[in-house]
């Protein structure tokens, strides 16, 4: 089952996919961690709607905004190709650290920053070297805590596509403080146009995850692939590994961090600065993930960065 929301004159609402690329209200709801909380309870709504098929919009006139409103959004690394890339831009003879086997680290992102699958992506202000990152988010079903692995299989109720955008740049001064990153992820993250529910891809499992192609595009040209089965870590290891002490809810995003060649610092970081440009106001940023769907995104000007001082100076 694919859900989407779309935008009508009476604000968000949902709608399931039907044949046909037709969607077919929920009627009336309008978010999607409500229908999560109840186990089984998608499926019913979605199930009746499509019987009674009250309000029916062809997929192409939809205005889709993202799926969901995240409460919150973890962003977990898992692909090691992509870490090995990564760490050798600021080390040319850097490695995958061992505490990448250790644990499925994550860091805590802006859930005001989710945006919809085909809005505008405007630069961060005071960044020249703005970045995409091509993921897949497991989307948070019954809330839980403590969870063994097992146990948070459970807990996850679907899937959607995700570009996280990166002021590389800003990412990496702050980072030089240990802390972030921040403000260097804060700007946007982009959510495909479908929530897809946890059992379409059971026929594509394959180790760690699902046998499911990934790609990233700017201007109409491949920039990188993968498969998520890449993956180090699995989807229930991330969602039990962000249950430790504390609680997941519904709703919540888990991210499963960036694929291998799913981004520019990566390719900065095996091929050098000169590979590949920054992010430019007019290029368009596309991913696609099977099964799950696209983003499509255009880049535009940045908002004027307003400068900040210290209180006093060192």
């Amino acid at each position: 089952m694919k859900i989407a929301r779309r935008q009508t004159d009476d604000g968000p609402i949902l709608a399931v996919l039907a044949e046909g690329d037709l969607l077919v209200d929920l009627d009336p709801e309008t978010e999607l961690a409500a229908l999560l909380a109840d186990r089984g309870r998608i499926h019913d709504v979605a199930d009746r709607a499509l019987a009674r098929r009250k309000t029916v919009t062809d997929l192409v006139d939809a205005a889709l905004l993202a799926p969901l409103d995240p409460p919150t959004f973890r962003d977990f690394s898992t692909f090691p190709d992509h870490t090995e890339g990564v760490v050798k831009l600021l080390d040319p003879n850097a490695t995958v650290p061992a505490e990448f086997w250790e644990i499925p680290t994550f860091y805590f992102s802006n859930p005001y920053a989710i945006t919809g699958p085909y809005a505008d992506v405007p630069l961060a202000p005071g960044c020249l070297d703005f970045d995409f990152e091509l993921e897949v988010g497991a989307v948070v079903g019954a809330a839980g805590r403590d969870l063994s692995v097992e146990e948070a299989a459970e807990h996850i109720a679907g899937y959607v596509v995700i570009n996280d955008f990166s002021a590389r740049d800003v990412q990496f001064h702050e980072m030089r403080l240990r802390l972030g990153p921040a403000k260097g992820k804060d700007t946007a993250t982009t959510l495909g146009q479908f929530f897809v529910t946890a059992d379409e891809l059971a026929s594509r499992t394959s180790g760690p995850s699902f046998d499911l192609r990934m790609e990233v595009a700017v201007n109409g040209e491949t920039v990188g692939q993968d498969t998520l089965d890449h993956m180090a870590w699995s989807f229930p290891a991330l969602a039990a590994y962000a249950s430790r002490g504390t609680e997941i809810r519904p709703g919540d995003l888990l991210g499963s961090g960036t694929c291998r060649s799913g981004c520019l610092a990566e390719l900065w970081g095996r091929h050098g600065r000169d590979v590949r440009p920054a992010l430019r106001p007019g290029d368009v940023v596309t991913t696609t993930v099977d099964v799950l769907g696209e983003t499509r995104n255009r880049i535009v000007e940045a908002a004027p960065m307003r400068p900040i001082r210290a209180w006093r100076s060192a």
